[in-house]
């Protein structure tokens, strides 16, 4: 009988440093098939006003960046009568896995220490644009059931989703989720 050991990944989840930068835009290129939408949206959130340093996160096996996520600031806007009211959110955008390390919980350990650190920063609220199937183990749930929209870019109810990080939030944060200018550079 034939006995086999599996081997636990061993990785570290730290914040991104500038030295990270090339792996990380190398690690982003191969993870989305070879092209560089993400990459370059990472470089643009980087210069500006929306860039959290620490909400730039790297998972590190061998040396080697093995999974990154960008979590950053944006606001969701909502026209009440004549009164203008904003709300501070988090959008996480994009989290990526080497293909040579999916299914192996990196991505469950970046999305973890993600939303620990956003609600450290105290932000009740994260949205993203995903997979139906992947993010609800987090909590992530259709945003629009909870009163906030998206018209920038147009997409299906079960992608659009939001997480409550702080128990409350959701019933203040409505209206128009707005990315920054950064997505759109």
């Amino acid at each position: 009988m034939e006995i086999s050991q599996a081997l636990a990944l061993i990785m570290i989840i730290r914040t991104e440093i500038k030295d990270d930068h090339s792996q990380v835009y190398e690690l982003n290129y191969k993870a989305f098939g070879n092209r560089d939408n993400e990459s370059k949206l990472i470089e643009q959130i980087r210069l500006s006003e929306q860039f959290i340093p620490e909400l730039s996160i790297v998972a590190e096996a061998d040396k080697q960046i093995i999974g990154h996520i960008l979590l950053s600031r944006a606001k969701v806007v909502d026209q009440v009568n004549d009164q203008l009211k904003e709300y501070d959110v988090i959008v996480l955008a994009p989290i990526a896995v080497s293909p040579d390390y999916q299914k192996q919980g990196v991505g469950t350990q970046l999305m973890l220490e993600g939303m620990k650190r956003t609600k450290q920063f105290n932000y009740g609220v994260i949205l993203l644009i995903g997979h139906p199937t992947y993010y609800p183990k987090f909590g992530f749930k259709p945003a629009r059931n909870y009163g906030i929209e998206l018209t920038q870019f147009k997409v299906s109810d079960e992608v659009f989703m939001v997480c409550e990080l702080i128990e409350g939030q959701l019933k203040h944060c409505k209206g128009e989720l707005q990315y920054p200018s950064s997505f759109f550079s």
